[in-house]
């Protein structure tokens, strides 16, 4: 089964223009919903006017550039080095690389079915780690359920994204599954596979489908910011420069050292 395409099986009774066509409007319902988004929320605007407000104390080069550009690439993009949570970055790198997985394996089993199966293989593979990250995230590691004692079947516009993600993939494996089987079940499950799969590729502007091309913008925004010394207007994390030490807001810790209070991450936040 694992090296079976469902997407060539499906070619006997669906032309592969029409899929081939469909996985094409999904990728231009992605790119104009993340434009409509940008112009929208003005997150072009906002960052381009932050980058000509970080004037520090010194000029970057370009040499600094790219290199603060590389860093940010591989520990905040590649590695998701913004999450402190152990449990939170693999939860969400099994997301992230299980998504890209699954995407292009299924690009590649559409356009090409006679391709090598190992592209089936990716495609599984891919599947089984957006569902065990994303659920892992969903039902355990999700701020509200985790540390508010929320119940975890409680459902806000904010997770649009990771649920229909989730209804994509599931129903996508369990009707690859059922046509392997040769069930006739797999119709229904196949329609509602494609429903899920345009609710999350058609609801972007809507859901936080485009934080993953933000993100990277406002991780080297903030890498430049703290390179050249503007540091957002904020404090910096140093107490040694009697300047930041009076700019604290409290005159008790004005010369405490840095790690104090730092002991209430030492136990899970679960007060509720």
């Amino acid at each position: 089964m694992l090296d079976f395409n469902p997407f060539a099986a499906l070619s006997a009774s669906i032309p592969p223009a029409a899929m081939q066509g469909y996985v094409v409007l999904m990728a231009v319902l992605v790119a104009a919903g993340t434009l409509f988004d940008i112009v929208h929320k003005g997150s072009a605007r906002y960052f381009f006017g932050e980058w000509r407000k970080s004037k520090g104390s010194r000029e970057l080069g370009g040499g600094e550039l790219a290199a603060i550009a590389a860093k940010t690439a591989v520990v905040d993009v590649l590695a998701s080095g913004e999450f402190c949570n152990t449990k939170r970055r693999i939860a969400h790198l099994l997301t992230m690389y299980g998504f890209i997985l699954h995407v292009v394996s299924t690009v590649v089993m559409v356009f090409a079915p006679g391709a090598d199966p190992v592209w089936a293989r990716l495609w599984w593979i891919g599947g089984l780690m957006v569902l065990v990250g994303g659920y892992w995230f969903w039902f355990f590691i999700r701020v509200d359920v985790a540390a508010e004692g929320s119940s975890p079947f409680r459902v806000m516009h904010a997770d649009l994204f990771v649920l229909s993600l989730l209804a994509a993939v599931t129903l996508g494996l369990i009707w690859a599954w059922l046509v392997a089987r040769g069930s006739g079940a797999a119709w229904l499950v196949f329609a509602l596979y494609v429903i899920a799969s345009t609710v999350l590729f058609g609801s972007v502007p809507w859901s936080k489908f485009a934080h993953m091309f933000f993100k990277p913008a406002a991780a080297f925004q903030k890498r430049v910011a703290h390179a050249n010394g503007s540091a957002e207007n904020l404090p910096t994390l140093t107490r040694d420069d009697p300047e930041q030490q009076a700019r604290h807001s409290m005159e008790l810790l004005r010369n405490a050292p840095m790690d104090m209070g730092l002991g209430i991450k030492r136990e899970a936040p679960r007060h509720y």
